[in-house]
């Protein structure tokens, strides 16, 4: 289809969408789901299904105004992907600096057992064990009252909703570091020891972040795949979860370039040459890292409003 409509960018579009390409409705030989209504978005796709001449149809040179409309479809859902990538990159900061976080801290659970800092990521998942179904079983049943909606909220709503909470989450970070290093301020323990010289706060500290950052998984990632898998074409279903994956990709490859960014910006005005950059987290200024991420989270979640606001379901007729 993209193709198609470049190759024909200099023909004029016809004032009737009923002018366009479309292969004859045929209940008996095909199903009702492979046509598409026409839809006046994108426009300039449409240029793809203008027929020029009489001969045998050229797949790259013309298409089906379906065809058309799939291409809308997944054009659409474009930038609400794009959206999610900051969530991610939000996501792998915080599984990376909580266990620099909690190697500095107590972790002992009960007696002489200790939770390996390594581990804190599994935090959120044991949240979703329990959140899920109470989402599900009570939440979605009572929102279904009050919206009319079959899933409570609609999948834009529920991709928003997490994606402020992961904002609020880097907030919470921020205000974790501030107090595990006032901490090790007030205890004289900047310079101690990862793991040997443990400070006198619990690790578990950390899981307010996590707790929160895990409803927000559940609403974003959940609900994301639901929207894909909604609404893709017919024939693209399966191929559009890789969506879900490609925005993970992207957000953990995408944090490792913040971070060189935010310690050569930050170079000159610490004493460690970054925000990030020394080995001692009790004297870097992960804190003010986190805030940064909140706020770009913010950022992220406005600039999804606006694109959530302009997204037209596809038609399910």
């Amino acid at each position: 289809v993209f193709v198609a409509a470049i190759r024909n960018r200099n023909l004029k579009l016809p004032e009737n969408p009923l002018e366009l390409y479309e292969i004859d409705k045929d209940k008996e030989a095909a199903l009702e789901d492979d046509f598409l209504p026409h839809r006046d978005v994108y426009r300039f796709l449409d240029k793809a299904a203008i027929k020029t001449a009489s001969e045998k149809p050229n797949p790259w040179k013309l298409c089906r105004v379906t065809q058309v409309e799939n291409a809308k479809i997944l054009l659409g859902m474009t930038p609400v992907f794009a959206c999610t990538i900051i969530m991610t990159l939000c996501l792998a900061q915080l599984q990376t600096f909580s266990v620099q976080q909690g190697l500095t801290m107590d972790t002992t659970i009960v007696g002489s057992f200790h939770i390996p800092p390594a581990s804190l990521p599994i935090i959120p998942v044991v949240f979703l064990i329990f959140i899920i179904p109470f989402y599900d079983q009570i939440a979605v049943p009572l929102l279904r009252k009050v919206t009319g909606h079959v899933t409570g909220i609609s999948h834009l709503q529920r991709i928003g909703v997490g994606l402020i909470l992961s904002s609020i989450s880097m907030a919470t970070a921020s205000i974790m570091e501030v107090k595990r290093k006032s901490v090790a301020r007030d205890h004289n323990m900047l310079d101690a020891l990862p793991v040997l010289q443990p400070l006198p706060i619990s690790v578990f500290w950390l899981s307010f972040q996590y707790f929160i950052f895990g409803i927000a998984d559940m609403f974003t990632y959940v609900g994301l795949l639901e929207f894909f898998y909604s609404e893709a074409p017919q024939g693209l279903k399966t191929v559009s979860t890789c969506f879900l994956w490609t925005s993970m990709a992207l957000g953990y490859y995408l944090s490792t370039i913040l971070v060189q960014i935010v310690n050569r910006a930050t170079k000159h005005i610490t004493n460690s040459g970054g925000w990030l950059a020394g080995n001692n987290i009790n004297k870097n200024h992960l804190n003010l890292f986190y805030l940064l991420l909140a706020l770009l989270s913010l950022v992220n979640f406005c600039v999804y409003l606006f694109v959530s606001s302009r997204y037209k379901y596809r038609s399910k007729n």
